[in-house]
């Protein structure tokens, strides 16, 4: 099933893609890979992480509700999601995200509830860093969180928090040998014309 699903997502950007004359070069820049890799993921060849999607769905013009399921929120007012119902979005090893706003139109923010597991292998290797426009709200709800924004590391536990501009590089891993959940919450960046 997850095959299907990134298959259709795949086909979904690029047609996007097409549609808005945009090249895979513009689009490789867009989402910081080289175009081979670019293109592979269009094809369904990978699977794509939050920052990939996010970073498609502001340069393309769409939703990121409308890149993932292929349907436009139709929610104008409020949307209530309950425990357990967020849109699931596994694009990153062993995180789940659940997007929390996801039938609200015009959103200015993507709310996301995410389970980071912990990986006892992770703990001393280098935290890959991802990048995109806007700015980053991080709240610790259970277990410890190390965070790398560009060289400097902190440790969150339940109840911390951090913001930040996530135009810088940004990544983070479940900590001190249990599993953390938190609540993240991605802000549109502003136009800077």
């Amino acid at each position: 099933m997850l095959q299907n699903e990134i298959s259709q997502i795949a086909e979904r950007l690029r047609g996007l893609r097409q549609m808005t004359d945009t090249t895979p070069e513009e689009m490789a820049q867009v989402t910081d890979t080289a175009v081979e890799e670019y293109l592979r993921l269009e094809e369904g060849e990978g699977d794509f992480s939050f920052t990939f999607l996010y970073n498609c769905a502001k340069h393309l013009g769409v939703d990121l509700t409308e890149l993932i399921t292929g349907e436009m929120p139709k929610l104008s007012f409020f949307t209530v999601v309950r425990r357990g119902e967020g849109m699931p979005i596994r694009r990153r090893a062993g995180f789940e995200y659940q997007h929390l706003a996801y039938l609200l139109r015009g959103r200015m923010c993507e709310p996301f509830l995410v389970k980071a597991p912990y990986r006892k292998e992770e703990q001393n290797q280098e935290i890959a860093l991802s990048r995109h426009k806007g700015q980053e709200f991080d709240f610790v709800l259970k277990g410890s969180l190390k965070v790398r924004i560009e060289d400097h590391y902190t440790v969150l536990h339940a109840g911390d928090s951090i913001y930040y501009d996530s135009s810088h590089g940004h990544g983070m891993i479940a900590a001190e040998g249990e599993d953390c959940e938190f609540l993240a919450m991605v802000v549109e960046g502003r136009d800077e014309r």
